[in-house]
């Protein structure tokens, strides 16, 4: 069975990331945020990870987002950001991205996320969905979004 664990903000955590930067990811990698963030083992943490063993090997991060700063759904809504999942090379394929997946919606709230190049079906298989292209609201991003039974819809303008 696949265990999602918050994972606390500290040094350990942070040389765990560096694993990840060392496989090439670069563009996804977390460090500055965990930098940001390293006040104290029980700070809240937007982090979530898989552990193989003792090895972190899959990774995300989380945030709410106030529905007063919603520029996707309507009505406006609080969602989730889901920023930075990544997959060590050689756990791709296992499961670990979907359960990361699985974890954010287990909150039962919208959720936004801005794939990756080339991982659109990946998102897709999840059920997630794109938004309509918006140059002025989107700024350069390619959201997808997936919303929980029963909940409103994305904004199409």
């Amino acid at each position: 069975m696949i265990k999602v664990e918050k994972l606390l903000v500290n040094y350990k955590t942070l040389e765990e990331f560096k694993k990840f930067k060392e496989y090439g990811i670069q563009e996804l990698s977390m460090l500055e945020d965990l930098q940001a963030n390293i006040i104290e083992n029980d700070s809240d943490s937007p982090f979530y990870g898989i552990y193989y063993g003792d090895k972190l090997v899959a990774r995300m991060s989380l945030y709410r987002v106030d529905k007063k700063f919603d520029q996707y759904f309507d009505p406006k809504q609080d969602y989730l950001e889901l920023w930075k999942l990544e997959v060590l090379p050689e756990y791709q394929g296992k499961g670990y991205g979907k359960a990361l997946v699985q974890f954010a919606k287990s909150f039962q709230l919208p959720i936004k996320t801005n794939p990756r190049i080339k991982s659109a079906d990946f998102w897709t298989k999840m059920d997630f969905k794109q938004v309509k292209y918006d140059m002025e609201r989107d700024k350069g991003e390619n959201p997808y979004v997936w919303f929980p039974d029963g909940v409103s819809e994305v904004k199409t303008g």
